[in-house]
């Protein structure tokens, strides 16, 4: 049976730590920022004649005809060479680039229930720093037809992620839409009648595909957890520390009492990393339950926290569903936790668990696998 050496642990746990505070310190003295994608913002104004929106996206990634559901950052798409350019172009020269170009633009935005959109503005906001992405506003105006139809607002799959928010206070409607689907009906001189179960439900399925199938770093992270022991209780007592330290993050950082900059997420996203490659490593090193490791798994809940948040941001909140919507993302990220769990014990945990070398063929390589992932994310997250 598997035995490891009794100091390589405590050998193995310091060289990590000193590894993600050389990687944390490299990253702040040069790494650079990739282009990464975010979904566009629209904010609707409707009354009994018009549709206003005030569209905030990042233009140079539609200019250069990149499709958004294929790659992560503009640098992996084939029109790399030409968002580059687009990025280089002074705000002045691309806000005029935007006007001549504007009939992609309008064929690539849905509006049900309105005329075609007239494009009455152009404001690029100034971004130095061309590693990273510019935002422009889109000021688009429509004619309504008589009557008091409402309206749906969205835009074509390859543009990929949409907030649409209409309307103020307690009334007001936030939906974060994938490419290809349409707002619920927006009323003229009103607001959007959403029940409640609607907006938790909704929120809910958001959590739980953050995790299944969108959050690979955070199934790797649970899966790691996992693997530590067989024993109900060891994981009950990493599952508690992790859900605690990300609920609380998740909340600070959606009210704002903890701000992370654009610019710093990056480093967020590395500390997930190093997060995933340490347990990952224990599982291999150390593998028994003491208090270093639930504050370990704990403090990672933090940054896993802050992830989250970055996520519920880009999904969008209005003001009255605020509260809702964040107890139902929490809890979809909990049943896409459970859902991680159940698979994992499912499929290693019934057939070979009580095999004598379940540790050998399914933890230790699992381990490593998942040790040697974290260790590149890590690295193509500060550095490349």
């Amino acid at each position: 049976m598997f035995k490891p050496f009794p100091k390589l642990p405590i050998m193995v746990s310091r060289f990590v730590l000193m590894s993600s505070a050389l990687v944390i310190l490299l990253a702040f003295c040069g790494a650079s920022q990739a282009h990464d994608l975010r979904p566009a913002v629209a904010d609707v104004t409707v009354t009994q004649s018009k549709i206003q929106v005030e569209l905030q996206l990042t233009v140079e990634t539609l200019l250069a005809g990149i499709d958004v559901t294929k790659v992560m950052d503009t640098d992996e798409a084939p029109q790399a060479e030409t968002y580059d350019q687009l990025r280089g172009l002074t705000d002045v020269a691309l806000a005029e680039l935007v006007r001549a170009e504007w009939p992609l633009f309008a064929s690539g935005l849905l509006i049900e229930g309105a005329g075609l959109p007239k494009l009455t503005g152009v404001n690029v906001i100034a971004e130095p720093n061309l590693d990273l992405p510019r935002d422009t506003i889109l000021m688009l105006q429509a004619d309504l037809p008589p009557g008091n139809g409402a309206v749906s607002l969205g835009w074509i799959v390859q543009n990929g992620g949409l907030v649409v928010r209409h309307g103020d206070g307690h009334n007001a409607y936030a939906a974060f839409l994938e490419g290809g689907e349409m707002s619920a009906r927006l009323p003229r001189d009103g607001a959007v009648d959403e029940r409640a179960a609607a907006v938790f439900w909704r929120f809910v399925v958001e959590g739980v595909e953050h995790i299944i199938p969108k959050g690979l770093d955070h199934i790797l992270f649970v899966f790691g957890l996992f693997l530590f022991s067989l024993a109900w209780r060891p994981l009950l007592a990493q599952i508690t520390a992790f859900t605690l330290a990300h609920t609380v993050t998740l909340g600070l950082a959606t009210l704002s009492v903890i701000t992370i900059p654009p610019t710093q997420i990056w480093l967020v996203e590395t500390l997930i990393a190093i997060s995933i490659a340490y347990v990952a490593i224990e599982n291999i090193l150390r593998p028994k339950l003491g208090w270093w490791r639930i504050v370990v798994v704990f403090g990672f809940g933090l940054l896993h926290g802050l992830g989250f948040a970055s996520v519920l941001g880009d999904l969008g909140l209005a003001q009255g569903q605020f509260v809702l919507s964040l107890i139902a993302f929490n809890v979809g990220v909990e049943f896409g936790q459970l859902a991680v769990i159940g698979m994992a014990f499912i499929l290693l945990a019934l057939p070979l668990g009580r095999t004598n070398f379940y540790r050998n063929i399914v933890v230790v390589p699992c381990s490593l696998g998942i040790a040697i992932v974290g260790v590149w994310w890590a690295i193509e997250r500060s550095f490349l």
